[in-house]
């Protein structure tokens, strides 16, 4: 099983030493079995204010899945799904796409790259749940497997 680590687990890492623990001990026991998905590396490189912040990033999770070639991104079909999960929710809940959380253009694309690549997400985001029902294939577990 290959697996990806949702953003908000490694921003809970940094705020947490508990999550920090977890996060450390899940990477050295299936590191190998686990990529980076793009627009996590952008919303983890938006969210670095600083040039020591960016450079720990850079050199503490970038080039770590970088280097080994496991990083992924969303292909041309995935964006096709979005587009139409994001018609599909509006269809099923009312809500259009502009009163949507900016988030959830990415958390769409990453559940649809992961389906695509056989990945499973691990995620503490509830958005996913929401998601789910509109993609079938699609993996999303709570940490920690």
């Amino acid at each position: 099983m290959k697996y990806t680590i949702d953003t908000n687990l490694y921003i809970d890492a940094v705020r947490d030493p508990a999550t920090e623990t977890a996060l450390s001990e899940f990477l050295e026991q299936f590191g190998p079995l686990t990529y980076l998905h793009a627009a996590v590396i952008q919303e983890l490189r938006a969210g670095a204010r600083t040039t020591a912040q960016a450079d720990a990033l850079e050199h503490g999770i970038f080039v770590r899945f970088e280097r080994v070639g496991r990083c992924f991104s969303p292909s041309v079909a995935a964006f096709k799904e979005c587009g139409r999960i994001l018609v599909d929710l509006w269809r099923t809940d009312g809500v259009p796409f502009p009163q949507r959380p900016r988030s959830l253009v990415n958390d769409i694309l990453i559940a649809a790259s992961c389906r695509e690549s056989g990945v499973t997400l691990i995620t503490a985001d509830g958005d996913y749940d929401l998601i789910a029902p509109h993609l079938k294939g699609f993996r999303h577990i709570l940490p920690w497997p």
